[in-house]
């Protein structure tokens, strides 16, 4: 069983719970006060409960309940890292069950957003509305090629350790975007304690092997989006190295009822560049009674 502790504050304070569906153990936070549908936030590669910036979800949370999540072999939640997008979807869809929430907003960012367009696939009624950050369709391009010079320069480089590789690879090479990538690792920093253990080569490895099954399709490209009419904001950087923004613009071609918001100077962070932006559109996003995404 869940322990149900609902935390009105902030991912810096936030306790870490655990819960227990089968044989699975999920690490999970939730935090935040409002009348507004939870928010289930679906992370990136290889990121944790840690990386949630807290100047982006603590501000959501105003609104609603916020539920930070670690899937299966990720973080302190237990079992194997699925290979593909669609066993994590599986694991997300299990966690939102056994919280017995029937539906619930999403944000999905970078991996996560392939996640939450899978769930959203496979089970229309789990969200009303998704934000979808840094990330692409099934059958889109150049998703997560750390090998390519403009990514690789920055990971092999052993002078950067820790947060301070996130600040090269998810800011754009500008000063003004790299001095908000400094500000955003000195927000992350900021939680002590409770902390989430860094992903090590097996969850790369899974999550990678996921990537690539996801660039690959069949029949009509971009064909599945078509089922997935939830309103659907749909965000990125406009210099996004790790998964480029025209993977931005093929979701909000082909999603019913999507909208976009490209922010300049940014790249896989743009969320956290821009968190005040963000936020505001989120949260108006999400507060909209229009059935249109473009609220």
């Amino acid at each position: 069983m869940a322990n149900q502790t609902l935390t009105r504050g902030s991912n810096i304070t936030a306790p870490t719970q655990f819960l227990e569906v089968g044989n699975q153990r999920y690490a999970y936070r939730r935090f935040g006060e409002g009348a507004g549908l939870p928010l289930l936030c679906v992370q990136h590669f290889t990121g944790t409960l840690d990386n949630w910036d807290p100047a982006v979800a603590d501000v959501l949370a105003t609104g609603r309940d916020v539920i930070l999540f670690d899937n299966a072999g990720v973080g302190r939640s237990s079992g194997m890292v699925p290979n593909t997008v669609a066993g994590m979807a599986t694991h997300a869809m299990a966690f939102l069950d056994g919280l017995k929430l029937k539906t619930c907003d999403v944000l999905g960012y970078s991996l996560g957003g392939m996640v939450a367009q899978e769930m959203a696939h496979n089970r229309p009624s789990i969200f009303r509305r998704m934000i979808l950050v840094g990330t692409a369709p099934r059958g889109g391009e150049d998703i997560m090629h750390l090998d390519k010079p403009s990514v690789a320069k920055y990971l092999n480089d052993p002078t950067l350790q820790g947060y301070a590789v996130l600040q090269k690879i998810f800011f754009a090479p500008s000063a003004s975007s790299q001095a908000a990538g400094g500000e955003f690792i000195k927000r992350l920093s900021q939680r002590k304690g409770d902390l989430e253990p860094p992903s090590g080569q097996a969850v790369a490895g899974a999550q990678m092997a996921a990537f690539r099954e996801w660039e690959r399709y069949t029949g009509e490209r971009f064909a599945g989006l078509k089922s997935i009419r939830q309103p659907t904001l749909v965000a990125n950087g406009v210099h996004d190295e790790m998964i480029p923004v025209r993977n931005s613009y093929w979701l909000t071609e082909n999603l019913p009822n999507a909208v976009l918001l490209v922010y300049p100077d940014s790249g896989h962070g743009s969320l956290f560049q821009f968190h005040e932006s963000f936020t505001r559109q989120a949260s108006a996003f999400l507060t909209s009674d229009s059935s249109f995404a473009g609220f």
